[in-house]
């Protein structure tokens, strides 16, 4: 998963509007990419205003409780 959403997300729905892949969605407290849907274009890291959609080099598991 190169790109992930970090906490510094402020909901602002700019990566998800931008998203030609409708891979990115928003929950209450941030934004999500759907890995399976993600093209890996980096137009939601470009677009990001808060710069809280980084890429990475490895895979991120997160646990959701």
């Amino acid at each position: 998963m190169p790109y992930v959403v970090t906490d510094e997300c402020i909901l602002c729905g700019v990566c998800v509007i931008g998203c030609p892949s409708e891979a990115v969605s928003e929950d209450e407290t941030k934004c999500f990419i759907d890995v399976s849907l993600c093209i890996e274009c980096g137009t939601c890291a470009e677009n990001c205003v808060s710069e809280a959609i980084i890429f990475v080099e490895e895979e991120i598991t997160e646990t959701h409780e």
